[in-house]
């Protein structure tokens, strides 16, 4: 469920062997005996059963170590095994120089990688003989940047090999925290991450190269991590029940009526855009709010009547011209008089000076908003300054896809998907709101800094609107009394599971739009 970076681990790591006492020798080897019974259970399940042999691939640094207590498992299990240093063994210290030392008397198979002779780097040649897996036991957490010689020729030889790979904690390459990839890495059919997951086996690029994450315990005691104030969580079903409180599916009173699941207001939608408004009116009815209201300038309101027969139209003045830059600051909170949560930004459009007007609108508001596209960028026009954003007693939710997230901080998107999980905690603790930075593996990060990083949905969301619909139903999770993170990391949540019932009632995921998802809620 919790997600580390490298510092984090290697604190919980430290505690556990110099404040309570556990021997390192024993968390290895419970380490490297988990790798070596999830290397059996992907053996026998490509069906090679015993006739598989594995070559571990070990660095001089304690995952090499963990490698070779697999090997050591691997063998008495009746697999063919055998080791390939990357640099001299002798090289290894403290518990990893013990698990070479036993390997040694056992008459593991062993050999020195010598990129330099032949059959070496480019193809794996004669390194990679006879072997039909590879265990990565090279960097483990402690790599960062681009590997070096010799590793870097060892993991391009792995890569080109065609083999399949089971990582020892990360695949070699990967940064652990943020999920770049080297331009050496190794792509893992399986990575087995030891006690804790680490948060760039949850994040693109680094996702698609760990392949199947499994996580498996190694003796650190329940609560370490609490204890060493990680924050960052898996977003599933068991994390929000067990981090926020809420259960999946909400439950319904029946002793309830409609006053008892708020009032939402979207206002967003323009004469040309009035799409957007009415898909995230449409999410909100979906996701469970009593009542709908959609505002929109007082002359496009007429046109949009009988689009759903749910949704409350509140025409608001706009001295006839339909748009929202003659929309007077004032008359949107007036129009938002009685409702229990906002929604703005949709389908709203930009006009000079919007972002003056955006901020004396907030600053009236007195309930929980969900700020969203086009009112995004009014803010971002600001800069990533403090006091950029009101202050405001109730809860502020933004929702930005990377660009939006890059030009609300003053960054690339490059540089914002670079590391997603750092940038919307560091956002969002400047600012004092919750972000949800969107894409694959959204980022759920609150003030407090707790944060959580998603696990549903697919491809097929990316779609114009999609987006809209995540808006609305954030808002009414809000409107039905959710707290914003609860709100924010619920919202995501359900939007990629409608996405993938959606996607699953396709003849393929392309043909997805967002009105499938709000239907599939």
């Amino acid at each position: 469920m919790e997600l580390v970076t490298a510092e984090e681990m290697r604190r919980i790591d430290a505690s556990a062997i110099e404040e309570i006492g556990i021997p390192q020798e024993a968390l290895m080897e419970n380490a490297g005996r988990a790798v070596a019974e999830e290397a059996r259970r992907y053996a026998e399940k490509e069906g090679r059963g015993r006739n598989f042999g594995w070559l571990v691939l070990a660095g001089k640094g304690n995952n090499g170590g963990d490698g070779l207590v697999c090997a050591r498992h691997l063998r008495d299990m009746g697999y063919r095994v055998s080791v390939l240093y990357a640099e001299p063994p002798q090289r290894m210290r403290g518990a990893a120089a013990l698990q070479r030392d036993i390997a040694e008397r056992l008459g593991i198979e062993a050999r020195l990688y010598a990129p330099s002779e032949p059959g070496g780097a480019s193809a794996g040649g004669d390194w990679f003989a006879g072997a039909d897996g590879l265990i990565d036991a090279l960097l483990g957490t402690g790599g960062a940047g681009e590997p070096r010689a010799p590793y870097a020729a060892l993991i391009e030889a792995a890569a080109v090999s065609g083999l399949p790979v089971v990582a020892v904690d990360i695949p070699s390459g990967l940064d652990a925290n943020t999920g770049a990839v080297a331009k050496t890495c190794i792509r893992a059919a399986v990575t087995v991450a030891l006690a804790y997951a680490k948060r760039g086996l949850h994040q693109h690029p680094g996702a698609a190269y760990a392949g199947e994450v499994v996580v498996r315990p190694i003796g650190i005691p329940a609560g370490a991590a609490a204890l060493a104030g990680v924050n960052t969580y898996l977003l599933t079903a068991d994390s929000l029940r067990a981090k926020l409180g809420l259960a999946f599916p909400l439950q319904r009173e029946e002793d309830s009526h409609k006053g008892t699941y708020g009032h939402v207001l979207i206002a967003a939608g323009s004469a040309l855009m009035s799409g957007a408004g009415l898909l995230s009116a449409r999410a909100a009815l979906r996701a469970g709010s009593g009542l709908v209201s959609w505002a929109q300038p007082a002359a496009a309101a007429p046109g949009l009547r009988g689009f759903a027969p749910e949704i409350m139209l509140r025409a608001v003045p706009d001295e006839g011209s339909g748009e929202w830059r003659h929309v007077a600051p004032d008359r949107l909170p007036e129009a938002a008089a009685g409702v229990d949560a906002v929604v703005v930004g949709p389908g709203m459009g930009r006009w000079d000076g919007d972002g003056v007007w955006l901020r004396g609108v907030l600053a009236s508001l007195q309930v929980p908003v969900v700020v969203d596209a086009d009112a995004l960028n009014m803010i971002a026009d600001a800069g990533d300054q403090p006091g950029v954003w009101p202050q405001r007693e109730a809860p502020t939710v933004i929702t930005p896809h990377p660009g939006e997230m890059a030009r609300l901080a003053g960054m690339t998107v490059p540089e914002v998907q670079r590391d997603r999980i750092g940038i919307a905690q560091a956002y969002a603790a400047k600012h004092g709101v919750t972000v949800v930075l969107k894409g694959a593996r959204t980022v759920v990060a609150a003030p407090d800094g707790r944060t959580f990083v998603n696990t549903t949905g697919n491809p097929g969301m990316a779609t114009g609107g999609a987006g809209d619909a995540l808006a609305g139903i954030v808002g009414s999770l809000l409107g039905q009394g959710l707290a914003a993170i609860g709100a924010a990391a619920y919202g995501v949540y359900w939007h990629g599971i409608a996405g993938d019932r959606a996607a699953a009632a396709r003849p393929q995921a392309a043909s997805l739009i967002a009105g499938d998802i709000i239907e599939a809620l």
